[in-house]
């Protein structure tokens, strides 16, 4: 087929697969070698090409033929590959933050887990009633008057005991730092 490049190219822009095809069958391995180069990756090059070709039906309705139809599809390749490019940057510094908060999140886990185990072994040398209260009001959510209602007790007892509560763990909180 010797028909020109600028008729193909108006002819694919109209519709014409025929015409598509040979423009891509002409230009493909020349298209393929710049997108290669541009990115110097050969599964980058091909999907950059890909994406190029895909695009290439809706980007030849805005040919207008002022410059050769090679120079005008290498101009897409080049735009296309800039693209890329930001969107990998734009990702990356996403990703970047992203994983910093990842990471304090997952440090923050391991700190509220390791308080939890703490309270937990320091709960086991309370006594009963001071675990019960404690069960009550800081695991379930009581509020003191719910859990006094619970337990059977007044409110002044359970505000006492609450008290006591963070005394006795204060005291084991020390004990631990000065070993």
């Amino acid at each position: 087929m010797n028909t020109c490049d600028a008729t193909l190219a108006q002819a694919a822009a109209n519709g014409d697969r025929n015409a598509f095809a040979a423009l891509l069958d002409r230009h493909y391995d020349r298209l393929f070698g710049l997108c290669w180069r541009l990115t110097g990756d050969r599964t980058e090059a091909e999907d950059l090409t890909q994406d190029v070709c895909a695009n290439l039906p809706a980007k030849l309705k805005g040919w207008r033929g002022e410059a050769r139809f090679s120079t005008w599809l290498y101009r897409i390749v080049v735009n296309a590959a800039h693209d890329r490019r930001r969107r990998a940057a734009t990702r990356s510094r996403a990703a970047i933050g992203w994983g910093e908060w990842e990471i304090n999140r997952r440090a923050e886990i391991g700190e509220t887990a390791e308080m939890l185990d703490w309270l937990n072994t320091a709960m086991a040398r309370l006594p009963e009633d001071l675990v019960d209260t404690l069960a009550l009001t800081l695991g379930e959510g009581l509020s003191q008057a719910e859990a006094a209602e619970v337990l059977n007790l007044s409110e002044g007892t359970v505000a006492w005991r609450m008290s006591e509560v963070k005394k006795r763990l204060r005291i084991l909180a020390n004990e631990e730092t000065t070993l």
